[in-house]
């Protein structure tokens, strides 16, 4: 199944051994609505601590973005790492519903915070021709280890919920380690003043806001997102209204997970080879037909023949959009761009668990809403494509140089 993946340098199994690692302990999250249960914690405090999740998946991507650029990929990680550890030491000991609200608060930042980290090691590791690949790898990763958590964190929890958190923060430190042993110590990214002051890339995240190309296409990538994350907050409310067991849910997240981990090595090599814009499209278009199929079924076979439809737009998208992302960022910008990528994701799940829940009380507008949404982002990405394939042709008109493109006449000019 990896020779798919064939010609990729060890940098980048080193980040999808750890990212297998991690994900196999990602138990704690999915069962901590049981777990507040447990404790005693009231049903009005639960969403209080889930949102305080949810917002620091908010907040990480933008912090880690920055540290990724100023302190080293390496450095950030790290970070990253060991304070998701911490933060699940303090979920578990907190003594009330504010406290546990702080440290979910912590926790969510903290564990997202490294993934613009790791992206970044991805892409200063690979050329341009071999980044798809190296982030369709990492997704692969993300969902092969999941898979076999979500057995795992049942098994735990019928055990006891210390169990959880000390598998998950176990794997946290486990890959700090091979971060710290494995990774090389990577060039420290140019700082924003080296070689040309601000027009070098700014401070912090102007260097993002001022590419308006890069946020056009953030806008479409993050309706697309919208939608697909319908699939984990709606999804299950349309199987409960269907009169069917949780059971069947979970049946379903089966399906798509054994869908991903087995045909994504094999499309992997295929849409390496497919120009990235059109397969974007295509893919978001596949998500949004089975997505809104899902307001037709009624049986467990009509919901896992739509789960099987978006879950091949899923294989199909593995690691383009942020290859894309990638390719579009100046060298010296490469966390804050993937930063700002990870907080588009985090939006676009966001949404859906707020106005896609609220929509789906009011009958069949969710379903109609995520099929306009997904044709229009998918002609929108077809509209972009040509100016987006003109900046990577020609990476000199992008709007911000990174510094190493800066004349060497003109550094010798500072310098003196």
């Amino acid at each position: 199944m990896l020779t798919s993946y064939r010609g990729l340098p060890p940098v980048v199994w080193t980040v999808f051994a750890g990212t297998v690692i991690n994900r196999l302990g990602y138990v704690v999250v999915p069962f901590l609505v049981f777990f507040l249960g447990d404790r005693g914690i009231a049903d009005s405090s639960i969403p209080v601590i889930l949102g305080a999740l949810g917002v620091g998946g908010l907040v990480g991507p933008v912090v880690g973005g920055y540290l990724a650029d100023r302190l080293g990929r390496r450095a950030a990680l790290l970070v990253s790492l060991l304070g998701a550890a911490a933060a699940l030491g303090l979920l578990y000991v907190a003594p009330g519903a504010w406290t546990m609200a702080a440290a979910a608060l912590l926790l969510g930042s903290a564990s997202s915070s490294g993934l613009p980290a790791a992206s970044s090691i991805l892409v200063d590791a690979t050329p341009p021709e071999l980044r798809q690949r190296a982030f369709a790898l990492q997704y692969w990763g993300v969902n092969l280890g999941t898979a076999v958590a979500g057995v795992l964190g049942g098994y735990l929890a019928e055990r006891g919920y210390g169990l959880l958190f000390a598998v998950d923060a176990v794997t946290f430190v486990v890959f700090a380690v091979i971060v710290a042993v494995r990774l090389p110590d990577l060039p420290r990214p140019a700082a924003d003043g080296a070689g040309g002051g601000r027009a070098a890339g700014g401070v912090g995240y102007g260097v993002v806001l001022r590419d308006r190309l890069l946020l056009v296409l953030l806008v479409v990538l993050g309706a697309q997102l919208f939608v697909y994350s319908l699939t984990e907050s709606v999804l299950p409310l349309a199987v409960r209204d269907a009169g069917l067991p949780p059971s069947v849910y979970g049946t379903l997240a089966a399906v798509n997970a054994v869908v991903v981990v087995l045909l994504q090595p094999w499309a992997a090599a295929r849409v390496a080879n497919l120009p990235q814009l059109p397969t974007l499209a295509a893919a978001g278009l596949l998500v949004a037909v089975g997505v809104a199929a899902t307001g037709l079924a009624r049986t467990p076979l009509v919901f896992a023949l739509t789960v099987l439809v978006w879950s091949v737009g899923e294989v199909v998208a593995g690691g383009v959009a942020a290859s894309v992302v990638a390719n579009l960022a100046p060298a010296h910008a490469r966390g804050r761009y993937q930063g700002a990528f990870q907080w588009t994701w985090g939006v676009g799940r966001f949404a859906a668990l707020t106005l896609g829940v609220a929509l789906h009380t009011s009958g069949a507008a969710v379903w109609w809403l995520s099929l306009a949404v997904g044709l229009l982002s998918s002609v929108a990405l077809l509209l972009l494509r040509g100016r987006i394939e003109r900046r990577l042709a020609a990476p000199d008109d992008a709007p911000v140089p990174a510094p190493a493109e800066v004349p060497a006449s003109a550094e010798a000019s500072a310098t003196r």
